[in-house]
């Protein structure tokens, strides 16, 4: 006798194909981000992972399918066809979720993930290996793949650049503090046991850090023992920031530090120690820093830009990118003002709520199911 399901049986879960090539190599915001992403959804009963890497980078993890072609030849190829496809090499899939900008070609539906478009409005900052992920992407945009954002204001730079409405905008959330509980060792010297306004982030015109520099000028001689620390790797606009610096006095000069890159512990200790995080930035996409300094009780002068009133809501102080004064105002207020600390260290605290890594899972799988359904 033949023997029949019950109609309440749960379904099977839904298996996804991930993109899990950012947790090879060094761990950047991306990689971190992808990280939380796997954990999430790995929680989720009603999806199933089939973890993919393309790239030759790194050793993998046990059940990770590494796609036989180095990301580099990838992308050139499918920037300009429809293929080589990846469907036989990730069963037994039902969709494909590309995490970092790029989606293979495949027949299966896809999802993928923009986390800014700085790179789309700015394409003479671009590297050859970025413009090529654009190109990848709009192709994959306009043969249907789902665009994930990680903020609205991004979703809607999708929408007008990529000419789409196939766009969810699903946040993401504050990277974990658990790991971090032991004081690590600061990454310079100059740091410890003087006041210090941070910035973090790879030092890329995107971060507008000329007009931070030009802006702590502003306030240096009210504060002869506060330093400016800038927390990332060299970017394009170290120039720039070199300039800035040389047209300081001689006092303020000195001040500004740069810590070159460092790893997810020393940008903790910074974090811990540092009087408010700046962060002036023309565009961001989500903004992690933002809430990593909620989650260490550090005040928050940040840029109008972007996504940034999106995600940092009224738990920060907000003033306009290119507004050097009124950048430099806002950090003398919060450096000086005890009553404005601790309402923004509150509000802080209170923004974190509205971020949680399981929801983020929950509306990934609800994407996940819609565009499954689509292609069936």
């Amino acid at each position: 006798m033949t023997s029949l399901q019950p109609n309440n049986a749960p379904a099977a879960p839904l298996n996804v194909a991930l993109d899990v090539s950012p947790l090879l190599g060094p761990l950047t915001g991306i990689g971190a981000a992808v990280r939380q992403m796997v954990i999430a959804l790995g929680e989720q009963p009603d999806v199933a992972l089939t973890p993919y890497a393309c790239s030759f980078r790194g050793k993998l993890q046990p059940g990770t399918t590494r796609l036989p072609l180095p990301a580099a030849v990838a992308q050139r190829m499918w920037a300009r066809l429809p293929g080589p496809r990846v469907d036989r090499w990730l069963e037994p899939a039902q969709v494909v979720h590309g995490t970092n900008y790029v989606v293979p070609p495949s027949r299966l539906p896809r999802v993928v993930t923009v986390y800014d478009c700085w790179f789309l409005r700015n394409a003479a900052d671009a590297s050859p290996d970025v413009t090529r992920a654009g190109q990848v992407l709009r192709r994959a945009v306009a043969s249907g793949a789902m665009v994930h954002t990680s903020s609205e204001a991004t979703a809607n730079a999708v929408r007008d650049l990529l000419n789409t409405d196939r766009v969810e905008a699903i946040p993401l959330a504050p990277l974990p503090l658990d790991v971090f509980d032991v004081e690590p060792h600061a990454p310079v010297a100059e740091l410890v046991g003087v006041p210090y306004v941070l910035a973090l982030g790879t030092l890329e015109r995107r971060k507008n850090l000329p007009r931070l520099v030009a802006a702590f000028g502003q306030i240096a001689s009210a504060h002869p023992d506060l330093r400016l620390a800038l927390a990332g790797t060299d970017g394009d606009d170290r120039g720039a920031i070199n300039t800035a610096i040389d047209a300081l006095d001689a006092s303020a000069r000195a001040r500004v530090l740069f810590t070159g890159r460092i790893d997810e512990a020393a940008k903790h200790w910074l974090l811990r120690h540092a009087q408010l995080l700046a962060y002036p930035s023309l565009d961001e996409g989500f903004g992690f820093p933002l809430l990593e300094a909620m989650g260490h009780d550090l005040p928050v002068v940040a840029s109008t830009a972007g996504s940034i009133p999106e995600i940092a809501g009224a738990a920060a102080m907000l003033v306009p990118a290119h507004d050097i004064s009124a950048l430099a105002e806002a950090m003398q207020r919060t450096l000086t003002d005890s009553a404005l600390r601790s309402n923004l260290i509150e509000l802080g605290k209170q923004r974190l709520h509205h971020f949680s890594w399981n929801n983020t899972a929950i509306r990934l799988a609800d994407v996940y199911r819609r565009v499954a359904q689509e292609g069936n």
